[in-house]
C-alpha cells in the first residue's frame, strides 16, 4: 500500500466516525493543536490536525439539515479540547485569595474554554455551509474560522487569546507576514496552509494534481520566509540615542502586591532591586534614563503616600523618570470614601512631579470587573482583585510624552492581546510599553503566550516594545521582533537595554485588518461560486 494509499484509508475512517469517537478525534486534535504555541511553537503538528479537522467535517454531510448541526458539534469539541490545556493556567488565579476564590477554580479552567468553544463551533457550522467536494473547502474553513476568531475576539469585550494565527509567530521569519495582514490574516493563511494536505484525498484525473494544494502551501511558507528574511535583514536593530532603559522585575508574590501591611516591604525591595548595580562598571538606576516598573506595583494609592513620592524622588538622578503601574483613585472632594479605581500607568519625574496618567481601557472580565456588577455583588460574588464596584475603565488611549525618548503607547496587561488596540492613526508613537503582572499565573504556559502574542503587536506596527513583568517574562524588543534583551519567568532582577528605535509604518499600521478581510472575502467567493456551480451534499 502506497503512502497515498494509507492516508486515504485513514482519512476514510475519519470522515465514516460517528458519536463519541468523533468527539475523542476532535478534542485530541485541538489538545495537540496547543503545541504549536507558544512556549513549545511546533507548528508543523497542524499538517497532522487541520487535515482531520476537514475531514471530520466532510463526514457530517450525512447529518440533517445540510450536516451543519453536526459540524457545530465537531467544532465545539475541537475547541473544548483546544482551550482546556491552552488556557489551564487560568486556573492559577484563583489560588492566590485560596480561602475566597479556590472553589471556582473548575469553572475557570473549564467553563471559560466551555464559552469560548462555542466560537469555533460557530465558525465549523459556517465552513460546513459553504463546504464543496473540492480544494475550495479549505478556503472556507480558512474564511469561516478567521471570521469566528475575529468575533471571539470582539463578542462581549473580546478574547482572542491563542487565535490560530500564533502558531506562525516562531520562526520569526514567517512572523513578518503579520506586518502585511495582522493577526487575522495570519489565522487565515495558518488554517489554509496547515489544512491544505486534507486534499491529498480528493479524486483527480491526473494524480500529480493531488499534490498541487499541499505545494502550493509549502511554497506560500517558503514565499511567507524570504520575505521575512528579507524583511528583517532591511531592517537591523537600531537604538534612539541617549535613551537608556531599566526595567525592575521585582517576582513580588500576589499576596504582598494586594496587602496595604506591605507597604514599606515593597517599597523597600522597588528601591534597593531599581539601584542595583548590574556589572563591575554599574553605578545602578543613574546609568538609565528611564526606569520601569511593572503593572499595579503597590498596595496603595501611590500618588496619596507622600512618603512614597519622596522615596522615588529620592531614587531618581536628574535626567531619570520613572514609567510605573498603580492603582489610582479617583479625583473626588477630599473625605470622600474611595470605593473603586483606575488601573494606570503614571510617568515621574525625578523630582517626584506626575508627567502623565493613562487609565486602562481594556478591563479583565472577572478579573477587574464582573458583568452585571451590582447584581453579581448582591449574590456575593467578587472579582478577584476585590475591589468594590470594579475597576472604572478610562477613556481615550494616548501616547505618553517620555522625557529623553519618543512618546510611548501605553497598554496594561493584557490589552496588548488586542490587535488595533493603538493611539489614533494621527498620533504615532515612538514605542509600545507594556506593564503586566503575569504573577497571578504562576510558572505555566501562560506568561510566554502573552509575550508571544505582545510581540506580535510589535511586529505588526513596526513599533518597539518594552515589556515589564512582575514575575517575567520582562523584555525589550525591536520593531521586527529581534529580542534585544530579556529576563525571564520567576527570576528577580534588574534588566538594562537601550531603547530600539521605530521603523516606518507597516501596511498594517495604515490599513489595520483590510488585507485580512479582503482575504476572507475572496475564499468565500469562490466557495460560494463552486456551490452554486455545483450543488454540494
Amino acid at each position: 500500500m502506497s503512502p497515498l494509499q494509507r492516508v486515504r484509508q485513514i482519512a476514510l475512517a475519519i470522515i465514516l466516525t460517528w458519536g463519541w469517537k468523533r468527539a475523542v478525534i476532535a478534542m485530541g486534535c485541538g489538545a495537540l493543536s496547543v503545541l504549536a504555541l507558544a512556549p513549545f511553537n511546533v507548528f508543523p503538528v497542524l499538517f497532522i490536525t487541520f487535515p482531520v479537522l476537514v475531514w471530520l467535517i466532510d463526514g457530517t454531510g450525512a447529518g440533517r439539515y445540510g450536516g451543519v448541526p453536526a459540524a457545530a458539534l465537531t467544532g465545539y469539541w475541537f475547541g473544548l479540547g483546544y482551550f482546556v490545556p491552552g488556557l489551564y493556567w487560568i486556573g492559577y488565579a484563583f489560588f492566590v485569595d485560596a480561602d475566597v476564590f479556590a472553589w471556582l477554580t473548575p469553572f475557570a479552567v473549564l467553563g471559560l474554554p466551555a464559552y469560548l468553544s462555542i466560537f469555533t463551533a460557530i465558525g465549523f457550522a459556517l465552513a460546513r455551509l459553504l463546504w464543496t467536494k473540492n480544494a475550495t473547502r479549505v478556503l472556507a474553513l480558512a474564511a469561516s474560522l478567521t471570521l469566528s476568531e475575529w468575533l471571539r475576539g470582539h463578542a462581549l469585550t473580546g478574547f482572542p487569546w491563542n487565535a490560530f494565527g500564533y502558531a506562525l509567530s516562531e520562526p520569526l521569519p514567517l512572523a513578518q507576514t503579520a506586518s502585511l495582514i495582522g493577526l487575522w490574516g495570519m489565522t487565515f493563511l495558518t488554517v489554509a496552509i496547515f489544512a491544505s494536505p486534507a486534499t491529498l484525498i480528493d479524486r483527480t484525473p491526473d494524480r500529480r494534481l493531488q499534490w498541487r494544494v499541499p505545494a502550493a502551501a509549502i511554497a506560500l511558507l517558503i514565499v511567507m520566509s524570504i520575505f521575512g528574511a528579507i524583511r528583517l535583514s532591511l531592517h537591523p536593530t537600531t537604538m534612539v540615542s541617549g535613551a537608556k532603559l531599566r526595567l525592575m522585575q521585582p517576582n513580588l508574590q500576589q499576596d504582598a502586591k494586594f496587602n496595604y501591611a506591605a507597604k514599606a516591604e515593597v517599597m523597600k525591595k522597588y528601591l534597593a532591586l531599581s539601584d542595583r548595580a548590574s556589572g563591575p562598571q554599574s553605578t545602578g538606576v543613574r546609568d538609565a534614563t528611564i526606569l520601569i516598573w511593572p503593572e499595579s506595583a503597590f498596595p496603595f494609592f501611590l500618588t496619596r503616600e507622600a512618603d512614597a513620592m519622596a522615596e522615588i524622588a529620592d531614587l531618581l538622578p536628574k535626567g531619570t523618570v520613572l514609567i510605573t503601574g498603580s492603582v489610582r483613585a479617583p479625583d473626588l472632594p477630599r473625605g470622600t470614601p474611595i470605593t473603586r479605581a483606575y488601573n494606570s500607568i503614571y510617568v515621574i519625574d525625578h523630582d517626584g512631579s506626575v508627567l502623565a496618567v493613562y487609565d486602562k481601557l481594556h478591563l479583565v472580565p472577572f478579573g477587574e470587573f464582573l458583568p452585571y456588577q451590582a447584581l453579581m455583588e448582591k449574590l456575593g460574588f467578587e472579582q478577584l482583585t476585590r475591589v468594590r464596584g470594579g475597576f472604572i475603565p478610562g477613556t481615550v488611549r494616548h501616547a505618553l510624552p517620555v522625557p529623553s525618548a519618543p512618546p510611548a503607547l501605553p497598554l496594561i496587561c493584557y490589552e496588548a492581546i488586542f490587535p488595533g488596540e493603538v493611539a489614533g492613526r494621527n498620533e504615532r508613537p515612538g514605542w509600545i510599553v507594556n506593564l503586566t503582572n503575569d504573577g497571578w499565573f504562576g510558572i505555566s504556559t501562560g506568561p510566554y503566550q502573552h509575550l508571544e502574542q505582545s510581540r506580535m503587536r510589535a511586529i505588526e506596527l513596526g513599533l518597539p516594545l518594552v515589556r515589564s513583568a512582575n514575575t517575567g517574562v520582562s523584555a525589550v524588543i525591536d520593531p521586527v521582533g529581534r529580542t534585544v534583551a530579556s529576563l525571564g519567568l520567576g527570576i528577580e532582577g534588574i534588566l538594562d537595554a537601550s531603547l530600539p528605535a521605530a521603523i516606518p509604518p507597516t501596511v498594517y499600521a495604515r490599513v489595520g485588518d483590510v488585507p485580512a478581510a479582503m482575504l476572507v472575502a475572496v475564499a468565500v467567493f469562490l466557495a460560494v461560486r463552486r456551490r452554486v456551480a455545483r450543488p454540494q451534499r
